[in-house]
């Protein structure tokens, strides 16, 4: 694809671009808001540097792709703001642990699950430390065999938002290969955190399978590492990736803020 009104540069073969030429703190003009949803479909998760923002610059971004959302558990890891929308990231010296550090899609669990998350952290660790990877699952199905992919093909697999959040958030069951609404691609849509069992399996089968799907879609063949700057945004396409936040820097301080756009369907089967 070709672009006109923003710079679009590859970080890694199969996921991840960093967006130049624009200015997030005003109004974007249609071009630029057209451009940059063929980007965010194209390369699954897209970066900006240099953008101070405000809550409002992030509402009005996340805004050009859907309505926003709000987290489905009472996550005690990340915090509200006097923003509904808005959830604060923040660790430092006193935190015993942080948000996302295994291979995850942004709370599956939900019958309708977040069409995408955007992460803007304006405090950052020296020396490199924080980076957040995210993985294709493009690039996860396409390396499967033949006979695998017509093997997954029709299993569910349940998500329980239990074993992250606690009691009393949803569990819900979604296709294992799902087709992303807007690119017709197929994902495999099964993680860490949040999928449970494969229900037409046996369990020690769908154990088995499940394991093999994990590891499988956290190769690092399929990912990229994004090294975070002072005043940079990541926005990523939860319906087609995983990501994962790396602990390597306390006690040093790494903060920012977080939105989550709304999904607008169930996954759907591919």
């Amino acid at each position: 694809m070709s672009y006109e009104s923003i710079t679009v540069t590859p970080v890694s073969p199969h996921i991840g671009a960093e967006i130049g030429n624009i200015d997030l703190t005003k109004p974007l003009p249609n071009k630029q808001v057209e451009e940059l949803h063929k980007a965010f479909v194209q390369y699954q998760v897209i970066f900006f540097r240099d953008q101070k923002i405000s809550f409002d610059d992030q509402i009005r971004l996340g805004r050009y792709f859907g309505p926003l959302g709000s987290h489905v558990g009472k996550s005690t890891i990340s915090k509200t703001t006097e923003n509904p929308y808005v959830r604060k990231f923040h660790y430092d010296e006193t935190s015993k642990q942080i948000s996302g550090e295994n291979f995850h899609s942004d709370q599956s669990c939900a019958e309708i699950p977040p069409l995408g998350s955007i992460l803007y952290n304006h405090t950052v660790p020296p020396d490199g430390g924080g980076d957040t990877m995210f993985a294709s699952m493009y690039a996860a199905y396409d390396a499967l065999s033949p006979r695998m992919k017509t093997f997954l093909e029709g299993l569910t697999a349940t998500h329980d938002g239990t074993r992250v959040f606690g009691p009393g958030t949803p569990v819900s069951v979604h296709p294992v290969i799902i087709r992303h609404p807007e690119s017709g691609k197929k994902v495999i849509f099964v993680n860490t955190d949040f999928t449970a069992n494969i229900n037409e399996l046996p369990r020690l089968e769908g154990e088995r399978v499940l394991q093999f799907l994990i590891d499988h879609c956290n190769k690092p063949e399929w990912t990229c590492r994004f090294r975070w700057r002072p005043h940079s945004i990541a926005f990523w396409d939860n319906r087609c990736t995983h990501h994962k936040a790396i602990w390597d820097y306390w006690p040093n301080v790494r903060s920012g803020f977080r939105i989550q756009i709304e999904g607008t369907a169930a996954p759907i089967a591919a």
